[in-house]
Order: structure tokens, then sequence, then C-alpha cells
């Protein structure tokens, strides 16, 4: 433990403000998800700026997907942590975080003052572009969370058992089921070349924020039954996706379409037309959360509820990159962890893969053109490795042009 503190006030040699400014540029020009964004933070981290060694990101970012929520947004708050204390964590987040949001919200904006034109076929062409995207990332979840007959049969059960019962809580039993299923299924061994951690997390810091985690987490049901009211309903459904979401971006799609459209909250369309948009933006997929907030017709709702949903869907990142620091080093010895985490793995690739077909594919496929169009922007996605934003670009004016044609 000595060593690993000492080792991070050797690496604090950067200020706040510097770490801002870094990640301020990364958030404007890091497309194409989270691993992508793990490629660019290794170039400029691990290569250029020399602030982490090869081991120390590579096992940054083990622990980054060991835990749930998005992969890269930890990451990079866990490297401001490490250079600038919880102030350079903050620094981080917003840098990365902010450009997207933004973005998102104005989306959001736009299609609220052309509410009546919600059905036009270049919003409709989004939706067609969120199928192609869902579908790549089933695809490529697949092949590297549930490669083998075991991982792939759980993954499909699960799929089947969201599909049955669509619930929020199914959603959550069928996480458990992996967690188990791997335990007593799927037999994985402890790596031993692992490197400590370089960072100033005391274990009382750490315990605080186990505790804060779990209490808001199972705190806030209960206190939205005690005292109703619709801005703790979508803090705790924001924070209840964030903290239960493993296997990237994409598969937040099925945990928030349970929680806002049902309710009435977020129409549907307007749901997949903003998944859509959050596909032509940098940064993180999470700040799709900002987009719903600013565009959910109960209040608070614009810029406010954009803040309120992007708060509680990050919040659960800072508590989980925070709370495992200093027991990750004994945590990734126990072969347990990593069987559990394999089932998890595994089974929210079922919970995408039923995403896809509803609510993604039985919204945006509705007719011959739809499917012909999907077909296209997959093949561009997965072959031709076209930016999404171009992709989604080309959906949109494909939308629009069907529309046109009645085809």
């Amino acid at each position: 433990m000595a060593d690993t503190v000492t080792a991070a006030r050797e690496a604090h040699q950067s200020t706040a403000w510097e770490v801002f400014r870094v990640f301020l540029r990364l958030g404007l020009t890091s497309f194409g998800g989270p691993i992508a964004h793990l490629g660019y933070f290794h170039d400029d981290f691990v290569v250029r700026r020399k602030w982490l060694e090869e081991k120390t990101y590579a096992d940054l970012v083990a622990l980054c997907q060991f835990l749930p929520g998005p992969t890269s947004s930890k990451v990079g708050i866990a490297i401001g942590l490490s250079r600038a204390g919880y102030l350079g964590a903050l620094a981080a987040w917003t840098g990365f975080t902010l450009p997207s949001a933004i973005a998102l919200v104005l989306f959001a904006y736009g299609v609220d003052a052309f509410g009546s034109t919600l059905g036009s076929g270049w919003l409709h062409g989004l939706k067609v572009a969120a199928v192609a995207v869902v579908a790549q990332a089933v695809l490529s979840m697949m092949r590297s969370l549930a490669p083998d007959r075991e991982r792939a049969t759980l993954a499909v059960v699960a799929a089947a058992l969201v599909l049955a019962i669509p619930s929020a809580f199914i959603q959550i039993g069928v996480i458990l089921l992996g967690a188990v299923a791997g335990m007593t299924w799927l037999r994985q061994q402890a790596p031993t070349d692992h490197v400590a951690m370089p960072h100033t997390v005391t274990r009382g810091a750490a315990i605080a924020a186990i505790v804060a985690f779990f209490a808001i987490l199972l705190g806030l049901p209960l206190l939205v039954a005690a005292f109703p009211s619709h801005s703790l309903q979508l803090f705790e459904a924001f924070f209840r996706a964030g903290s239960l979401v493993f296997g990237g971006g994409h598969v937040v799609l099925p945990l928030l379409q349970a929680s806002v459209v049902p309710p009435g909250w977020v129409s549907n369309d307007a749901f997949l037309a903003g998944y859509g948009a959050a596909q032509a933006v940098p940064g993180p997929l999470f700040t799709f959360s900002a987009y719903l907030g600013a565009v959910m017709g109960p209040a608070p709702n614009g810029w406010l509820g954009a803040a309120l949903c992007l708060v509680a869907m990050f919040l659960p990142a800072f508590l989980l990159v925070v709370g495992p620091l200093p027991f990750w080093d004994d945590l990734r010895r126990q072969n347990w962890a990593r069987s559990a985490l394999c089932g998890v793995n595994a089974a929210v690739v079922g919970l995408l893969l039923a995403a896809l077909y509803n609510p993604v594919w039985t919204s945006g496929i509705l007719k011959p053109g739809d499917f012909a169009l999907a077909a296209a922007a997959f093949l561009l996605l997965f072959m031709w490795q076209t930016p999404p934003w171009l992709v989604v670009a080309f959906c949109a004016l494909g939308g629009a042009a069907l529309s046109t044609i009645q085809l």
C-alpha cells in the first residue's frame, strides 16, 4: 500500500487544468465508441505523454472492465485521479464528457422544436442507423465476450428471458444470473503478471465511496416510494442504469428504454432518434442521458433535466473507481471474481441482443427500404470501417430519400 501511494505521489505532476485541457481535446475528437477511446487514451497517455507505464495502463483497463459503468470514462477518471487527485478526476470527466453532452442537448432542443416532424424520413433514418450500430455491437461483443458454446448459450438464454419478461427488474436478475453461472460454470485463472495501480485513495475514502454507492443504489427506491417526486425518480432511474451496465455504452440502451419509455417520460421515437444521433458525436455514449433529460416531457427537462440525468448516470462511475482501487490487488487474484465477470459479460451480450430486436429492430425496420438501408449501414460499419458519424449522416439522408419515394 505504501509503495502504491508513493508511486501515485511521484505521478502527481499535472494540474487539474492541464488534465482538463488534455481530456477536452479527446472529448472533441474521440469518435468510435469505448474500444476506440481506449486506443486514443493509450496513444496519448502511454505512448506520447508517458503518464502511465504499459502494464499499469493494461491493469487500469482490466479494473474498469471488471466494474459496471462506462469503461472509457472510468479509465479517464482514474487517470485524472492519478495525475491531480480528486479534482483531476473531475477535470478529466468534465473535459471528456462535456462536448458530446452539449451536442446532444442541442439536438434534443431541435427535436422538441420540430416535434411535428418526428415521423419524418430523416429522423426515421436515425432509428435505422441505430439498428446497424447495435447489430455491429452485438457481433463484436459476441466475439469477445461470448466466444464459446457455454457463454453463447448463456447470452441467448439471457436474451430470451428479457424478451419474455420485459422489465428493468428482470434485466438486473439476468446480470446476477450471469454472475452465478460464471462462478459455477466458467472457470477462469487469475493472471500472474499483476501491476499495482498508482493512486492516492486511502482505504477509508474507498470504503466511504463503496458505502455511498450501495446506500444510493438501495436507498433511492425506498426514498422515491416514501416521497414521490419526478426528480427523485429520474435520479434513481439513471443512477441505477449507470450502476448496472457491463460491457460498454450500447448495453445501457435496454436499461434506459425500460426506465423512460413505458412511463411516458420519453416517446419511443424520440428515444431511438436520440440514440442514433449519439453515434454521430465524440466522447462517451453515456452522454445519451443528457439528451433524454433534455427531451423529457415532464419537468425537470431542458438543460436542468440534462444536468440531473447526466450527473446521476456518471456518479456511479466515480464511486466505483474510487471504491475498489485499494482492494483491487487482492481481488484480481481471486479466480471466482474473474469467473463471475465472464458470466456477467455473457449475460449483457444477451441484454443487447434482446434490445436489437425490441425496441431497435421493431421500431426501425418497418418496410423493405428500411432493411436495405440498415444492411448498407451495417456494411459500411463492419466491412468498410466507416466512422459512425458518417454512417449516421448517411442513414439520415437515406431515410429522407426513402420517404420521398415511398419505398
